[in-house]
C-alpha cells in the first residue's frame, strides 16, 4: 500500500507542478485571443468611422447637387423670362395716341412686378453704360469712332444683360466707343 500512496503522491505532485504550466499556457492563449479580439474591434471601429465619413460626404454631395439643380432650374426660368422683360421695355419705349397713358401705367406696373420677382429669384441686371467693355459680360453689337470717350467705353445698351449667382445668363448687347486711328504713313502703292 505504501507503494500506491507514493505513486499517488507523485502523481499529485506532478499534477501540481504541471498546473502552473497549463495555467501559463492557458493564460498565453487567452491573452492572444484577447489581443486578436481587440484588433478585430479596432478594425471594426475604423471601418465604422470610414463608413460614417463616406456617408457624410455622400450626404453633402447630394445636398450640393440638389442646390445646383435648383439653381439651374431657376436660371432656366429666368432665361425664359428675359425676352418677356425685353418686350415690356420695347412696348414702354413706344409712344402712342389717346388712352396710351393708362395703358402705359398698367404696363409699367406689370414690368416693375416682373423685375422684382426675377430679382428675388437671384438674377442681377448688368448696367454697363459708361463702363469699360468686358467680353465676359458684354456683347458688342455696334461701335462708334469718337475721341470724346476712352477706347472701349460702353455708350449705349440695346438689351441689358443678366447674371445669376455670378453666371452670365445673357450678355448685355452694347455699342462701344472706339478711338479713331491716325492714318498710316506707310502708304502702299
Amino acid at each position: 500500500m505504501s507503494i500506491n500512496l507514493d505513486r499517488e503522491k507523485e502523481s499529485v505532485v506532478a499534477e501540481q507542478s504541471a498546473e502552473p504550466e497549463l495555467i501559463a499556457a492557458d493564460s498565453v492563449t487567452a491573452d492572444l485571443e484577447v489581443a486578436k479580439l481587440a484588433a478585430d474591434l479596432d478594425d471594426l471601429r475604423q471601418t465604422l468611422q470610414r463608413r460614417q465619413a463616406d456617408f457624410d460626404n455622400y450626404r453633402k454631395r447630394i445636398e450640393r447637387e440638389r442646390s445646383e439643380d435648383s439653381k439651374r432650374a431657376t436660371a432656366r426660368v429666368i432665361e425664359a423670362l428675359i425676352p418677356v422683360i425685353d418686350g415690356f421695355e420695347h412696348a414702354l419705349a413706344a409712344s402712342g395716341g389717346e388712352g396710351y397713358d393708362n395703358f402705359r401705367k398698367g404696363f409699367e406696373l406689370i414690368y416693375k412686378h416682373l423685375l422684382e420677382n426675377v430679382a428675388k429669384l437671384g438674377a442681377e441686371r448688368i448696367e454697363p453704360i459708361g463702363k469699360h467693355f468686358d467680353p465676359h459680360l458684354h456683347q458688342a453689337m455696334d461701335r462708334i469712332e469718337t475721341a470724346e470717350y476712352e477706347d472701349g467705353t460702353i455708350l449705349h445698351v440695346f438689351d441689358p444683360g443678366y447674371l445669376f449667382h455670378g453666371r452670365v445668363l445673357r450678355p448685355a448687347m452694347v455699342r462701344v466707343a472706339v478711338n479713331p486711328r491716325p492714318p498710316s504713313r506707310n502708304i502702299v502703292h
